[in-house]
């Protein structure tokens, strides 16, 4: 049932006024809770009357007197309350749009929701939203928001998305910003398409709402083998993405002058696929983008240059890393650095190429289980193996779910037993890799 509540915290206003698990909460003076952000608005007054419809039908009505912004100590059972808001954009890079055929149908599921882009870092057009929608958004002081940009060009964007209403993004961000909304964009790059003069001109745009707009994440678009009758993109290659390297690097320089920010950012791919150094670790401010897959590297480095001290000198092992094929020089080095430290601690880095995907997908978090099985079952793998956490999915999508799962919908659980190993989950920075190591290796 929709509000239902699933726990509630000992010593909390709902214990003492007899909610229990079970429960459902209808309305907060008397509007009704749609929604998460229904509920964080409206329970934050310091006297609230509620209505609670308990688990034998029977309507209870309480009225509440506590301190500003104290909530009642109870948890629902969903995020959202609610089903995310579907997106009707038609995106020319649209990565679901481009998945096989088969796999379970939340993964088809194309969410815009500006609920899921406060409460879980989800990335939002603002296509898909009344005026009304945004006024809510300003009203209930959702902040910070993500947004997904991609051009201010208003009849590229609407070219872009598909999507006639998409021309007005600009005027959308600068009403947020004017309101105190904070935004943190992205921008998905498509050779030809919204790169190198595009690409200046939209960053540029952006910057004019600083510090509204904080910063500005930069991706290549994704090509899998699945894009028959869609429209035609490239990739980029070493020249091309240096390209954008190039002109993101000139704003970059100016910026820092300016705000003490790059307020720019492109993902590691850029860098690895152009060949070019990777930034120091300063230049990511405490790393705000890792989900858009910036800084990962940098930080992965550092992780392994900080924490290699720690590695236990008593100790011998053996484990097999797993990545793709973006990260494998970075994780091989890692590996090596390991055994150097301390020779009894064998390390085998399986390269897993994206078959499942086409070979053009290179990211470790879009590894498939039956791709790791094709291409390392019959390998010696050591007693362990260690698993990046960004090979599974998680979210929403995942809340009612067995376990950590795979894209191709294997669980962590199915893959150990097909490989008869232990597998941990390492964090995608590195940052327990050493302890791993150390927790789970015998004493010489």
């Amino acid at each position: 049932m929709k509000n239902k509540i699933k726990t509630v915290k000992p010593g909390s206003i709902a214990e003492e006024m007899g909610i229990e698990k079970g429960d459902c909460l209808l309305s907060i003076n008397g509007v009704e809770i749609k929604d998460i952000i229904d509920y964080k608005f409206l329970i934050s007054d310091e006297y609230v009357k509620i209505e609670i419809e308990k688990e034998n039908r029977e309507m209870w009505e309480l009225e509440i007197e506590k301190e500003y912004d104290e909530e009642l100590g109870v948890e629902f059972e969903e995020t959202i309350l609610d089903r995310p808001k579907n997106c009707h954009n038609k995106c020319i890079f649209c990565f679901i749009d481009q998945l096989p055929s088969g796999m379970r149908d939340t993964l088809y599921f194309k969410d815009d929701d500006s609920r899921l882009a406060f409460f879980q870092g989800n990335f939002v057009t603002l296509t898909n939203m009344t005026e009304g929608d945004i006024d809510r958004i300003i009203k209930y002081r959702i902040s910070p928001i993500n947004v997904s940009v991609h051009t201010t060009n208003p009849e590229l964007r609407m070219k872009m998305l598909n999507n006639r209403f998409a021309g007005n993004i600009y005027e959308r961000l600068k009403k947020l910003t004017e309101n105190e909304i904070k935004i943190n964009c992205q921008i998905v790059l498509c050779p030809g398409i919204n790169d190198g003069i595009e690409f200046r001109k939209t960053v540029e745009d952006l910057y004019k709402l600083y510090p509204g707009i904080e910063n500005v994440a930069v991706v290549p678009v994704g090509i899998t083998k699945y894009r028959h009758g869609l429209f035609k993109l490239k990739q980029y290659d070493r020249i091309s993405a240096g390209e954008q390297l190039h002109i993101a690097e000139e704003l970059q320089s100016k910026y820092l002058m300016e705000i003490g920010s790059p307020f720019v950012r492109l993902s590691d791919e850029f860098y690895l696929i152009s060949r070019r150094k990777i930034p120091n670790s300063k230049f990511y401010e405490n790393y705000k983008q890792l989900e858009d897959g910036v800084g990962i590297v940098r930080l992965f480095r550092d992780n392994i240059d900080r924490e290699i001290t720690c590695l236990r000198k008593d100790i011998k092992g053996s484990f097999t890393f797993l990545t793709g094929d973006l990260a494998y020089d970075d994780v091989k080095a890692a590996a090596d650095k390991i055994s150097k430290e301390n020779q009894d601690i064998v390390i085998y880095v399986k390269k897993i190429i994206n078959n499942f995907f086409g070979n053009t997908i290179t990211v470790a978090g879009l590894v498939t289980a039956s791709d790791i099985v094709e291409q390392i079952q019959n390998d010696n793998l050591g007693k362990y193996v260690i698993i990046p956490e960004c090979m599974f999915r998680k979210g929403y999508e995942l809340s009612k779910s067995k376990g950590m799962v795979f894209l191709d919908d294997v669980t962590l659980t199915d893959l150990e037993k097909i490989l008869k190993r232990k597998i941990f989950v390492c964090d995608y920075t590195g940052k327990d890799l050493i302890r791993i190591i150390n927790e789970n290796s015998e004493v010489k």
